[in-house]
């Protein structure tokens, strides 16, 4: 190797061995080892160790075509040396500043976001939500109020069709009374059943109706 050549390789390496030192740092600093379990820490620290020898080597071989000799080894030890007496300090307090601004900054957005998108699509959606469950309760209360004008005048109708009917019904149980037995007993049977049918279907509407109302209640 030529002088120049092995200027710069000494160069680099120290340079790499600051590099090395600060990697090292930042790779502590978010691998928080007290809080991971032992494996996780055993596989992400073979990972580190073979990327930085990785990158060594890659600037080796820019610098010298790979060429290994001894100063190289003194060369990144100084390199990390330096590191450790002169920057570290100053290192981690940056890289302390620079997480803290990404945190702040991110928090931002998050925050800018959830102001611009989030909450004015929850607001959209509450009124619409809001919109139709007030419709919905309108509509119930309509038809509550339909059901209530239909049963008045069915028992208004019923009430005419009674004062109406009354002499018809009169004359009904007299011509009843003096009915022959062997005619009134069939006839007898038949209304009764009649009338069965005809309970069971007032039984079905009043029921329909208190559920009706208790709805329209809640």
């Amino acid at each position: 190797m030529s002088l120049d050549t092995q200027f710069v390789t000494l160069l680099s390496m120290i340079a790499m061995g600051l590099s090395f030192g600060a990697a090292f740092d930042t790779y502590n600093r978010f691998l928080k080892r007290a809080k991971r379990p032992l494996w996780i820490v055993f596989i992400n620290d073979v990972l580190f160790w073979c990327m930085q020898a990785l990158l060594i080597f890659f600037v080796l071989f820019k610098a010298n075509a790979g060429e290994w000799r001894f100063y190289i080894v003194l060369a990144l030890l100084c390199g990390y040396s330096a590191y450790q007496a002169l920057f570290k300090g100053l290192y981690k307090k940056l890289l302390e500043m620079m997480i803290h601004l990404v945190l702040r900054t991110i928090h931002f957005f998050v925050r800018l976001g959830d102001m611009l998108l989030l909450k004015p699509v929850r607001g959209l959606v509450m009124l619409v939500v809001g919109m139709a469950l007030f419709f919905l309760k309108l509509v119930i209360k309509l038809a509550n109020g339909l059901f209530l004008l239909a049963m008045m005048i069915l028992k208004a109708l019923l009430s005419i069709v009674r004062v109406v009917c009354w002499p018809v019904t009169r004359l009904a149980l007299f011509l009843w009374k003096i009915m022959p037995e062997l005619i009134r007993k069939p006839c007898e049977k038949f209304f009764s059943k009649l009338a069965g049918i005809i309970i069971g279907m007032k039984n079905n509407i009043i029921v329909f109706y208190d559920r009706w109302i208790n709805r329209s209640s809640e």
